[in-house]
């Protein structure tokens, strides 16, 4: 199992410290160099900060370690305060890679606090959560599956929006011939990916893993076209048996095929298929980017 994303494991008392002259540049200069970090500089008295700190402190905690924060007494630390030329406080600049590289000063409405820890949260990247991606799908191409699975999921343990381990995950588990828990995954799907790439495809490749589990033989099925050519739904189901075969590229000749014979038949039937197994494929496979001209050619003759 790849180990990634550690600083999302940190706890809050990691996340948000106060510093002091002595610790500046070890805990903000020097540790922006690896996390993001956000420096609220701020005093007992003042009123708005005791509004802003704890919105701060919040999204920081939230933000689940993409970002950190310290917070700065200016009474108990006036050289640092000085040095970064705060002249009202609430101040807030953030670090990142040892430099200032954003900030605001005064009180602002919480959906800005949001807007400004995410923009900081983004500067450090996803903490390696598309190199692991990349190696889930590595060990899925190469039938490491179990492994894969495991990755996948250990992926969306730490953001469950990530929409393309998902729809790795739900992969593996149709590799592992798993379809009701693939399909449970897909109907369980988060809404703000539920509409992805990568479920698109899929929710396509659950469809016609479905279809394989009650197609037909290949040979009978060839036969009864052969007898009679026109016979749309031996040809339809000798498509989908090709497909589960794993014969991608005949199944999708059978489907032009019919296509061309009868393009309106049993409401377009043919039509919608090539499109599930065209969605299922990658968008830059050949079967798909051939099969697609080729039916667009069809169509608008």
């Amino acid at each position: 199992m790849l180990e990634f994303g550690q600083d999302t494991a940190a706890p809050a008392a990691d996340l948000i410290k106060d510093v002091s002259e002595a610790t500046f540049m070890a805990d903000v200069v020097e540790a922006s160099k690896e996390v993001p970090v956000i420096v609220d500089f701020w005093a007992p008295w003042c009123g708005p900060c005791k509004t802003l700190g704890p919105q701060l402190e919040a999204a920081v905690t939230a933000a689940g370690g993409k970002v950190r924060m310290v917070k700065v007494n200016v009474d108990e630390n006036q050289m640092i305060a000085g040095q970064m030329r705060v002249q009202s406080i609430p101040t807030v600049y953030a670090f990142h890679d040892g430099q200032p590289v954003d900030g605001f000063q005064g009180a602002v409405a919480g959906s800005e606090v949001q807007a400004f820890v995410d923009r900081v949260a983004a500067l450090g990247g996803d903490g390696g959560l598309a190199e692991a991606v990349e190696a889930a799908e590595t060990m899925l191409e190469a039938g490491e599956v179990a492994d894969a699975a495991q990755t996948f999921a250990a992926i969306l343990g730490e953001d469950p929006s990530n929409a393309a381990a998902y729809g790795g995950l739900i992969r593996a588990h149709l590799a592992l011939e798993e379809v009701e828990n693939a399909e449970q995954l897909l109907t369980n799907a988060p809404d703000d990916i539920a509409k992805a790439p990568e479920l698109e495809a899929a929710r396509a490749q659950v469809e016609l893993a479905k279809q394989a589990a009650d197609a037909g033989p290949v040979a009978e099925l060839r036969a009864a076209v052969d007898a009679d050519a026109d016979n749309h739904q031996a040809r339809f189901d000798l498509a989908q048996a090709l497909h589960a075969n794993g014969d991608v590229q005949e199944a999708v000749d059978e489907l032009l095929e019919l296509f061309r014979r009868d393009r309106e038949w049993n409401d377009a039937a043919a039509k919608a298929q090539l499109f599930t197994i065209f969605d299922a494929l990658q968008p830059q496979d050949p079967i798909a980017l051939t099969g697609r001209r080729k039916l667009s050619s069809m169509i608008f003759a």
